[in-house]
C-alpha cells in the first residue's frame, strides 16, 4: 500500500539500503490467498499463557488466543500474497511480536481506506498496514476536509519511512521532485499520505491525480504510460524499482518527502492492548529480532530504537 498519510518535508533518503532489497523468500503467517490470513487458534493454551507478555493481553485477546489484524495485503515488500501466503516485513513482525504475547495473528485483507473503518466497528483488534502515525488520525479527522470523522486512534510506532516518486526507466519526463508532476498525470494508493501530499503541491497548472485502490495498480498504470509518475512508500518503491521487470521497468527520481513513522492502530478505549503491544514491540528490539525481520527485508535503515506511542506529527 503507497505512503499510508501526512507525514508521509524532504528530507534526505534515509533508506539507502533499502534500494538494494532482494526478492527474499518469506517466512509467512498461517492463510491462503490474499483474503484473510486464519490464525486458526483456539483459546489460549497453559503453554501460552506462560509467554513472556501473555498477562499483559486483555482477557478477551487471551480467550481467544488470536490477535486480529486489519491490512492491506497488496504493498510488498511491506506485507504481500507469495505462494498463496501473507508476507513482508509487517506478517514478520507480527508473528514475532505474538510469541511475545503467547498468540496468533490473523490478517485479515482490505482495502487500505476502509481499514480504520473496520477497527471501529471492531472487525480488528489492531491495523498493521504500513499506516502512517499522524495527529489527524489520532484525532480521527479526515485530513481531506479537515472534518472529524470518527473517535480516533492509538499508535504503537515500529518502524519510519517517506514517499518516493517512481518513474519509469530514464526517467523520460525528467522528474525530480514533486514540483515537476504539476500539470501532468500521476498515480497513487487512496487513502494515503502520498495522496495528500500531491493534494496539497502548489502548482500553478493542477496536476490531475489519479488515485487507485493498491499500489500495484497504480504501477501498472506507470508502466502502460497512462501516468508520468507513481508516488509510494519509499520500501514499496525501492521494491518495485528493483523487481518490476527484472529491474527494467522503473528509477526513483528525487529524494524522499517526509519521513515519519508507521503505526500498529489501536482503538482509543483499548489501552490494555495499546500497551500491550508497545512491551511486544519493546522486547522484540530488544532481543534482536526485530533487526533480524529488518535485515531479511533490507530496510534496516528504517528502524527505530523505542516503541513510541503516537509519536507521529
Amino acid at each position: 500500500m503507497t505512503a499510508r498519510t501526512t507525514r508521509r518535508s524532504t528530507v534526505t533518503s534515509r533508506f539507502a539500503a533499502v534500494a538494494a532489497i532482494a526478492v527474499a523468500g518469506a517466512l509467512a503467517l498461517t492463510g491462503c490467498g490474499d483474503q484473510t490470513e486464519k490464525g486458526g487458534s483456539p483459546s489460549a493454551s497453559s503453554d501460552a499463557s506462560k509467554a513472556p507478555l501473555f498477562a499483559k493481553l486483555p482477557k478477551s485477546v487471551q480467550s481467544a488466543g488470536v490477535l486480529k489484524v486489519g491490512s492491506d495485503i497488496a504493498y510488498p515488500p511491506v506485507e504481500f500474497v507469495k505462494d498463496g501466503k501473507n508476507v513482508g516485513i509487517d506478517p514478520d513482525l507480527a508473528d514475532a511480536m505474538a510469541k511475545q504475547l503467547g498468540v496468533k495473528v490473523e490478517f485479515n485483507n482490505g482495502t487500505f481506506d476502509t481499514l480504520l473503518t473496520g477497527l471501529r466497528a471492531k472487525r480488528y483488534d489492531m491495523v498493521m498496514s504500513a499506516m502512517s502515525d499522524t495527529k489527524d488520525r489520532q484525532e480521527g479527522v479526515d485530513s481531506s476536509t479537515g472534518k472529524k470523522v470518527g473517535e480516533g486512534v492509538d499508535f504503537v510506532d515500529y518502524f519510519t519511512a517517506g514517499s518516493s516518486i517512481i518513474v519509469k526507466k530514464g526517467n523520460p519526463e525528467g522528474v525530480k521532485s514533486l514540483a515537476d508532476l504539476c500539470g501532468k498525470k500521476v498515480a497513487v494508493q487512496r487513502g494515503t499520505t502520498s495522496q495528500d501530499l500531491l493534494k496539497a503541491q502548489k502548482c500553478d497548472k493542477p496536476m490531475s491525480i489519479q488515485p487507485f485502490d493498491t499500489d500495484t495498480e497504480a504501477q501498472t498504470r506507470l508502466k502502460a504510460g497512462g501516468v508520468v509518475a507513481d508516488v509510494s512508500d519509499f520500501p514499496v518503491a525501492a521494491y518495485a524499482v528493483k523487481t518490476s521487470g527484472g529491474g527494467n521497468d522503473f528509477e526513483l527520481a528525487g529524494e524522499q518527502v517526509e519521513a515519519g513513522p508507521y503505526g500498529i492502530a489501536v482503538a482509543k478505549t483499548n489501552t490494555e492492548l495499546r500497551d500491550a503491544l508497545q512491551a511486544a514491540l519493546t522486547a522484540v528490539i530488544k532481543d534482536g529480532s526485530y533487526t533480524k525481520v529488518l535485515e531479511k527485508w533490507g530496510v534496516t535503515d528504517g528502524a527505530v530504537t523505542e516503541a513510541k506511542i503516537n509519536g507521529g506529527s
